[in-house]
């Protein structure tokens, strides 16, 4: 099968990319509204893109409305976010919150999801989820037609469960993969998990 992108529509080209450039991390982010409720929500174009600034990205698009996503419009207002990595005990979950619900209305009662503080960030992590980054905005680019918004957050704080981190006797960090068990996006409803894990190391 080759297929020309350019007779594509926009559904048609977004289905053929998630279906194929997989697995995808999936960002589970959480933001404040302006009435103090918490937002949820998933995101799969999603990655790391800088280390000095550390800075990530995740991709968002708009609602069926054509109005902002709760989540992009909550980073813009007040600058902050947590994204969290989810296992995969939590993909129902992280599915349930991808739901459109009212704004101001919190996916975390939906999900039946709890948070505890976040030593030194402004905002809570979930309780559940082994990996949490605290994220300030570092900025918002429009791209396309859609329009899609990038948003690149700056990462402050890191917080790891220490079943999945350790230092070693170089003082390096360590963070066990098959424990964290992330969840990858695939395309239409699939999710996969780790599998095998393998280790090649490189010539250097």
């Amino acid at each position: 099968m080759n297929i020309d992108v350019n007779e594509l529509s926009q559904n048609q080209a977004y289905f053929t990319l998630t279906q194929t450039i997989l697995p995808r991390p999936v960002a589970w982010v959480l933001s404040e509204h302006e009435n103090g409720q918490l937002n949820l929500a998933p995101f799969s174009y999603f990655t790391p893109v800088c280390s000095n600034p550390p800075l990530v990205m995740f991709s968002v698009g708009r609602k069926p409305d054509g109005t902002l996503k709760d989540t992009c419009r909550n980073i813009l207002e007040r600058k902050h976010f947590v994204i969290h990595l989810a296992q995969r005990e939590l993909a129902e979950e992280v599915t349930r919150s991808a739901r459109s619900l009212a704004a101001g209305e919190s996916e975390l009662e939906l999900c039946g999801l709890g948070t505890v503080p976040f030593e030194g960030w402004s905002l809570p992590r979930l309780v559940d989820s082994r990996v949490a980054f605290g994220c300030e905005l570092f900025k918002v680019e429009e791209i396309g037609d859609g329009p899609q918004y990038l948003v690149f957050g700056r990462i402050r704080r890191i917080w790891l469960d220490d079943d999945v981190a350790s230092i070693d006797k170089k003082g390096r960090l360590h963070v066990d993969a098959s424990g964290i068990d992330p969840l990858g996006r695939l395309g239409r409803s699939e999710y996969t998990a780790l599998g095998e894990i393998l280790d090649i190391p490189r010539d250097v």
